[in-house]
């Protein structure tokens, strides 16, 4: 366990993830209108949420940890006091165009069904959801006991779980998809290609319909 200072510091620093967010949010803010509200659901310390509202984008952030979302009033006080960043605690407390999740919070969920659900009357038609998950093809994890252990379930089920505290689970983008239907369509990956065997994380944007 962390706490919010040493989650925040350890992803400003940490050339991988910096690069990996920088990429997150170049997508991102490619894909909001301008202006357009968004959602940063596990908003984690408020790294994303400072950047969205700093492009002109009113944010509401969502984080169920303690320790994270006290660091984010902390990092985040002027926004908050601006109402430039909005801090909520459900999801359905707003309607936006967008909804961001990065750096694998979906991970945490063991299906997500529910969750689209509960973003289709968060996100307006024609807006989106953009996640970062981990991906479970990268091959960086192989020499791990537990890719190769399960391996055989990610190709027949296209999803597995780790034994361990945080229960992290894989998922293949077909079955992040299915339970995103009706209401979202999986509209992009990244990377694609060869890039999955490289990268750790997956960019993967649905669209709401």
């Amino acid at each position: 366990m962390h706490t919010g200072e040493q989650y925040h510091q350890f992803f400003l620093t940490s050339r991988r993830d910096v690069a990996v967010r920088s990429r997150f949010q170049r997508m991102a803010m490619e894909l909001l209108p301008h202006g357009a509200d968004i959602l940063d659901f596990g908003a984690g310390t408020g790294i994303d949420a400072r950047t969205y509202a700093a492009h002109g984008h009113r944010t509401f952030v969502y984080e169920p940890s303690s320790a994270m979302r006290d660091h984010l009033l902390m990092y985040c006080r002027e926004e908050l006091d601006q109402r430039t960043i909005i801090s909520i605690d459900e999801s359905n407390e707003c309607r936006v165009f967008a909804v961001t999740a990065n750096f694998a919070v979906f991970n945490h969920f063991a299906d997500h069904t529910q969750l689209f659900d509960e973003l289709s009357r968060t996100v307006r038609k024609g807006g989106f959801v953009l996640t970062s998950m981990l991906n479970p093809y990268y091959l960086g994890d192989a020499r791990y006991g537990w890719w190769l252990a399960n391996a055989f379930h990610l190709l027949r089920r296209g999803h597995y779980a780790i034994p361990s505290e945080s229960r992290i689970h894989r998922f293949a983008p077909r079955v992040v998809a299915r339970s995103a239907a009706p209401h979202f369509r999986l509209e992009r990956i990244e990377p694609g290609g060869l890039g999955m065997a490289t990268q750790l994380y997956m960019f993967l944007l649905f669209r709401r319909i």
